[in-house]
């Protein structure tokens, strides 16, 4: 395959209350999907609180729409804060909350993607997992929508008036460059393309412009495919023995190839440039101009 493929992946649901209700944003995050075509898309579930009715609803709803549901712990820890042993735990917990969910897949997505703060500590997790029957759900996309939507949280708690249209402009603009960025990183220093796994997350930003996003991905070359298929990739066979893996694999594996991790970046995981961008070149807070 020499075409650009990627997977949507969520992390964090089901979020809280922001500026949008949780149960109005889920709601308008699947109708999106639908609307774009989306056959599947991969939520990771922190399970801390999903025992309230409503939140349980909302994933029970994304594994009906057709969804898969995956392990992003239970209380989103860092694993550099606590140990192996107590981190699997976290793990077994969320598993367990897991259980009563259609769709599911035996993945694990490291909360904040922080899986080597040392290797002994690494490898203690990594045969874990593999005793567990969990693979590692792998990102190769990284991006800070995060930072994206506390920008824009931000503004609307100020007060401020926000130009939607310029936010889902600098929205899709930072994750198609991200996807290019690794897209071509896989290209040069593996030597081949891969089905990419796109990071996101549950919050405002990717609801309002989910349709936004699919159509600027697609006019762009980019084919969405499925989480199932993505983590078809050979690479998802590959543990990468570096430290260097808070990017995603793709990054951990050009470390490994080559390309050295300071040099590794680009606009969606750059505070500052997405500060610049929102508050400047994309003219985000206040009134849209005609």
């Amino acid at each position: 395959m020499t075409g650009k493929r990627i997977a949507l992946t969520y992390d964090d649901a089901p979020m809280g209350d922001r500026q949008m209700g949780g149960e109005d944003r889920a709601a308008l995050l699947v109708d999106g999907l639908a609307q774009a075509g989306v056959e599947q898309a991969a939520f990771f579930v922190t399970t801390d609180g999903i025992d309230s009715p409503t939140r349980l609803a909302r994933i029970q709803n994304y594994a009906a729409a057709g969804h898969v549901i995956a392990n992003h712990s239970h209380s989103h820890p860092w694993l550099r804060e606590v140990t192996a042993q107590d981190y699997l735990a976290d793990i077994d917990m969320a598993e367990a909350m897991l259980a009563v969910f259609e769709n599911r897949r035996a993945w694990f997505r490291y909360p904040f993607l922080n899986e080597a703060p040392d290797l002994e500590k690494r490898d203690g997790v990594r045969e874990g997992l593999a005793q567990r029957g969990l693979a590692n759900g792998y990102v190769t996309v990284d991006t800070y929508d995060w930072y994206l939507d506390g920008l824009y949280q931000t503004a609307l708690g100020d007060g401020e008036a926000v130009c939607e249209a310029n936010l889902g402009r600098l929205y899709t603009d930072m994750i198609v460059d991200a996807a290019n960025f690794y897209d071509e990183a896989a290209r040069d220093y593996l030597g081949r393309p891969v089905a990419h796994t796109l990071l996101l997350h549950e919050n405002d930003i990717a609801a309002m412009f989910i349709t936004d996003l699919v159509a600027a991905l697609e006019a762009d070359g980019w084919q969405i495919i499925t989480a199932d298929e993505a983590y078809e990739d050979p690479i998802a066979a590959i543990q990468p023995d570096t430290q260097f893996l808070g990017m995603g694999r793709v990054a951990a594996l050009a470390s490994l190839a080559g390309k050295p991790g300071p040099e590794f970046t680009f606009l969606a995981v750059e505070e500052a440039a997405i500060d610049e961008a929102f508050f400047e070149t994309y003219d985000v807070v206040g009134a849209c101009s005609e």
